[in-house]
């Protein structure tokens, strides 16, 4: 039996996923029980498919198109929107709520706007949005043009054919976003064993957690395309037993079989270098301030989830993490940058609230703002987004 359900498809920076009206769909059950979406969420997108490809549903067969957001207006003081992100598994029934969407969450307004949760009269706008997924705020800046949220203008967003409306996401009070701080450890860098080896890693939560890596480390020279990288099967087992293991270190789960699956990330990092990107095209050494490779559900990222550039934005700002002494190391003309520093915060410093990614579709620039104190106030990103369509998803029951 086919039921009809109220829906969106939206294209949020470099991601799409299905928007739902909270008021569609069942309510969350007794205890938290998010069984009746889940189902839901599952069928409108074509999860579990056992080939990869979700052709039965809207999904795409990757991590960046496999993902749903649940829309209400807020009743919180001051406060917009409330928004919960799911990212939905290809393989498996299973939708895990564990993270925030930075991509996504530039579709919130968009969507919000189309569909009559808030309204604004024309001009530039800064919406504040709650997160459910991390309890932190969402404020979201972008031009309104006739009741609706502007597609039209000249950002470039790599990994997005053409131009759009800028979408302006800021985060305040970025760290800890699902655990206790900025660095959940304590430590700028340190070591975690991974396949019987160990390995220096930087633990970060701003927006996000993030497992810091040297490219080098996990056998890998940085510029490899997402494909190259997924069929490494040496380095990915790797990668995922790292990742396992920093999910425990970072307080997320008690053993590494319980690691959610949408955090931590795990971002690859390498010194500049000349890049080749998926549009055929050559990054410059000089476009970018370090190369990243993020993997996400188990694959290789076409560009960087946005929450995940603005975590690195962060864990740029803080001296002595592997990003920021790649970072210091390549301006100082050191072209190593392959290690990491020494657990010490007199290592390195703090550099350009600005930081330029390097990234398989192009330079993600993302901002991060530290204070005297060594806390990350607010960290930063610009996306575009365009909702592509309203109606009814079919979900089987």
């Amino acid at each position: 039996m086919t039921r009809w359900i109220d829906a969106a498809f939206v294209r949020g920076g470099t991601s799409k996923g299905l928007f739902f009206r909270e008021d569609a769909l069942p309510p969350v059950g007794d205890g938290g029980d998010t069984s009746a979406r889940d189902a839901i969420f599952c069928s409108a997108l074509g999860s579990p498919d056992s080939f990869g490809r979700q052709l039965d549903g809207m999904g795409g067969g990757i991590s960046s198109l496999s993902k749903v957001m649940v829309v209400a207006a807020s009743a919180r003081d001051g406060v917009d929107l409330d928004f919960t992100f799911g990212q939905v598994s290809v393989a498996e029934a299973d939708v895990d709520y564990s993270g925030n969407c930075g991509n996504l969450s530039s579709g919130v307004v968009p969507f919000a706007l189309s569909v009559g949760l808030v309204t604004a009269a024309d001009g530039w706008h800064v919406f504040r949005l709650f997160n459910t997924n991390t309890a932190k705020f969402v404020d979201v800046g972008l031009n309104v043009v006739g009741g609706q949220a502007e597609v039209d203008g000249e950002l470039v967003l790599p990994g997005v054919n053409g131009t759009g409306a800028p979408v302006e996401l800021i985060y305040p009070d970025p760290a800890g976003s699902r655990t206790s701080g900025l660095l959940p450890t304590g430590q700028v860098s340190e070591s975690i064993n991974a396949d019987g080896r160990m390995f220096d890693v930087s633990l970060v939560d701003a927006t996000l957690p993030v497992v810091i890596v040297p490219a080098a480390a996990v056998g890998l020279n940085g510029d490899e395309s997402p494909e190259e990288i997924d069929a490494n099967a040496p380095s990915m087992r790797v990668i995922a037993d790292l990742r396992r293991n920093a999910a425990v270190r970072m307080g997320l789960c008690a053993s590494p079989e319980e690691a959610p699956q949408v955090v931590p990330k795990v971002a690859i990092v390498a010194p500049p270098m000349p890049t080749r990107l998926l549009d055929g095209t050559t990054l410059a050494t000089d476009s970018a301030d370090v190369v990243v490779r993020m993997i996400s559900m188990g694959q290789t990222h076409k560009a960087v989830p946005g929450t995940g550039a603005m975590c690195l934005a962060a864990a740029a700002q803080v001296p002595g993490t592997i990003i920021n002494v790649i970072i210091e190391r390549s301006r100082a003309g050191d072209g190593s940058g392959s290690g990491a520093g020494n657990g010490s915060e007199d290592v390195g410093a703090a550099v350009s609230p600005e930081v330029r990614l390097g990234t398989p579709s192009g330079v993600v620039t993302a901002a991060a703002v530290r204070a005297d104190d060594g806390s990350v106030t607010a960290a930063s990103l610009f996306r575009t987004a365009r909702v592509l369509m309203r109606g009814q998803v079919a979900v089987r029951d």
